[in-house]
């Protein structure tokens, strides 16, 4: 239960003075739904305003706050602007500019020969001094001299958005405090609520800042060392395996360094009596789902049962069709279990793994539904980690005796953030490729020249080749996505009859699975996808693709669908269209993504170059990411968080001692309190 304490701040934002349904439509747009949401909705930058009570030509460039007096308004005729001429105490003059709006707008605002505070950036237009759409202040009302700016969405104005965070400190309790005096004393930092009312009021305070990243941080990290001490205390099984049936695997080649020590470190975790918690970071292609192959067959030697839970029924059909191949001829019983599957085949499939003839099942969430009884799971795989948050992972173990977890991704995380996403595991890398693959080439191409590409995609198809075509990011919305995509579909369609299929993310799952069946069969060649095809998917025929308004995505993005092809023995390619207009972190970008195809490089070049924004598209669904703690903090705060956050488990109590019910109402504050619900105790 959320404390007390903190109901004010979790209120629908409609309890603020002056919000209602018509304001809350664009403060819904921005995410800011409760006041909670307003609080922590920062502001980006800020405006420093210069008091003045004389117009000069120095001050050109500069933002002034003065009191001019209307001498004269020229409304506009439909193509000038509205011109009002006023004069400062000193009878200086300039031209105020607004551009559209009513004529009598502007009568209405400046009064002839009254005097009005004005706020603006003061140019020089030829010899005359002029600003174009000041600021006017209300009456008795005198301009911040420091005054924040927020994002914005349409229908919501800076001056309104800084009343409302006003509204929302105000509502804000003063929280007992949850850092550790001395780190807190050493950092300088002032307290939580004091550093909330700094930050909305002066922008520039780094210390205020440095507060609020650090105290959603600490959450963050308090939350996966208390997960993890949970499972630490749990009493799974130790597996250990004989060898026998890895023994009989006939493998085309041998594993590369890294698959073997992953391998050596997972077996040695599924031997103790706690449950294992790993993470398998591998890039594409670096074989994790052979190590997770290797894992599984350790469970069924012990006499345990093991699941492999896949995010989408592709990828479960895909794994399913890859452990057939490579067990076939083992004494291993796999199956599939997908929302798909229904009646007697389902009933079947659900009496087989309650008595045990099933020893490895593969699907997607339906694995884990009420009605699926294991007769004994000893080891759950997930695969593509980031799309199941803390409290997914930890569902999953109230199957079986507390089974071991095997996590695995293919995108990269830089080192600095693999703590901030997955703290409360340990970590393996397969930072190897296996012999014989063989490197991408990427080159990158003006989109002037298409008519080339589709010329060089038809050489490609007549020498039997298949190739995927990514359709540009449009970011206005879905639909022009959307649009783009049928529009390539049909263009290729038109030049390669019967040959081509487009799949996007508004298909009916069934729709989906048969179109990209038909590529994988080989019976199209080309597949038209919107911004991201299945993470995993596998066609090793697939050996070209091409990424329109390559400049428009991120650099992990960009890397996990160059990914889709290299995936057989041919030589594979990747070509990147770009735009002309080219910013220098594009540039940055598709240069990088030219010269390496070495993912770990990429995603810390990647974090370099975004500074901002989500954490490379890795986000766990069901948890919060950080709002307040931008990346470039990330890297000193999450280790000075992780300590903290051992100290008060080691040392402090835990979540019942003083400091610890203090750090409970910050996990219920920063939405962390998944957590706390786990815990029968701190």
């Amino acid at each position: 239960m959320r404390p007390d304490i903190l109901n004010p701040l979790f209120a629908e934002v409609t309890a603020l003075k002056g919000v209602g349904p018509a304001l809350a439509k664009p403060m819904g747009r921005l995410g800011l739904t409760r006041v909670v949401d307003i609080a922590f909705h920062l502001p980006t930058g800020w405006v420093d305003r210069i008091p003045r009570d004389e117009l000069m030509a120095a001050d050109a460039g500069r933002i002034i706050a003065i009191t001019l007096t209307a001498r004269d308004i020229r409304p506009s005729n439909g193509r000038s602007p509205t011109r009002v001429q006023a004069t400062d105490a000193h009878g200086n003059y300039v031209s105020l500019v607004y551009f559209g709006g009513h004529p009598g707008w502007a009568k209405k605002l400046y009064p002839i020969g009254e005097p009005r505070r004005v706020s603006g950036r003061l140019d020089l237009y030829g010899q005359e001094l002029q600003m174009v759409h000041p600021d006017i202040a209300e009456e008795g009302e005198e301009f911040r001299a420091r005054e924040p700016v927020y994002p914005l969405a349409e229908g919501l104005t800076a001056r309104r958005m800084a009343a409302l965070a006003s509204q929302a400190i105000a509502r804000a309790p003063d929280l007992p405090e949850w850092i550790e005096p001395s780190l807190k004393a050493r950092r300088g930092w002032p307290g939580w609520r004091e550093a909330l009312t700094q930050i909305h009021s002066d922008p520039a305070d780094a210390k205020a800042r440095e507060r609020l990243a650090y105290d959603e941080v600490f959450a963050s990290q308090l939350a996966m060392a208390l997960v993890r001490a949970d499972t630490r205390k749990r009493r799974g099984r130790a597996l250990a395996g004989d060898g026998r049936l890895r023994d009989l695997l006939r493998l085309p080649y041998s594993l590369t360094g890294a698959q073997a020590r992953t391998i050596a470190e997972i077996e040695g975790d599924m031997a103790q009596q706690s449950p294992m918690l790993r993470l398998l970071q591998g890039d594409v292609g670096a074989g994790k789902t052979l190590v997770a192959t290797l894992a599984l067959l350790v469970a069924v030697e012990a006499g345990a049962q093991g699941a492999l839970l896949a995010p989408t029924e592709i990828l479960a059909r895909q794994h399913y069709e890859t452990l057939r191949r490579t067990l076939s001829g083992l004494p291993v019983e796999v199956a599939i279990l997908t929302g798909r599957d229904k009646g007697r085949a389902r009933e079947a499939t659900l009496m087989a793994l309650a008595e045990g003839s099933i020893d490895i099942l593969i699907g997607t969430h339906a694995i884990f539904q009420e009605a699926v009884r294991y007769r004994d799971l000893g080891l759950v795989v997930v695969d593509e980690q980031h799309r199941f948050g803390v409290a997914q992972r930890l569902m999953l173990q109230e199957k079986g005796r507390s089974p071991h977890l095997l996590a695995m991704t293919a995108t990269p995380i830089p080192r600095t953030l693999t703590l901030a996403q997955y703290g409360e595991m340990d970590v393996s890398r397969l930072d190897e490729m296996p012999p014989g693959r063989q490197p991408i080439e990427t080159r990158v191409l003006s989109d002037e020249r298409l008519d080339e590409v589709v010329a060089a995609l038809g050489r490609h198809l007549e020498g039997g080749g298949q190739a995927y075509w990514v359709c540009p990011l449009v970011e206005e919305s879905e639909k022009s996505d959307l649009a783009a995509a049928e529009a390539r579909a049909e263009a290729l369609a038109a030049r390669f009859p019967g040959r081509v299929g487009l799949v996007h993310g508004r298909m009916k799952p069934a729709e989906k699975d048969a179109v990209m069946e038909a590529f994988a069969a080989n019976r199209l060649g080309v597949l038209v996808a919107t911004t991201v095809i299945e993470v995993g998917v596998d066609v090793p025929n697939a050996t070209l693709i091409v990424i329109e308004h390559a400049d428009r995505f991120g650099l992990a993005q960009l890397h996990q669908l160059r990914g889709r092809v290299g995936r057989g023995g041919g030589r594979s390619t990747c070509l990147l269209m770009r735009g002309n207009a080219l910013s220098e972190t594009s540039r940055a970008r598709l240069a990088l993504m030219r010269e390496s195809n070495d993912g770990f490089q990429i995603a810390e070049e990647d974090l370099r170059l975004r500074g901002g924004g989500e954490l490379l598209g890795t986000r766990q669904s069901g948890e919060a990411g950080f709002r307040l703690a931008p990346p470039e903090m990330l890297a000193d705060l999450i280790a000075c968080a992780h300590d903290d956050a051992r100290l008060l488990i080691d040392r402090d109590g835990g979540l019942e001692g003083e400091r610890g019910q203090a750090a409970r109402t910050a996990l219920y504050l920063f939405e962390r309190d998944t957590a706390v619900g786990l815990l029968r105790s701190g």
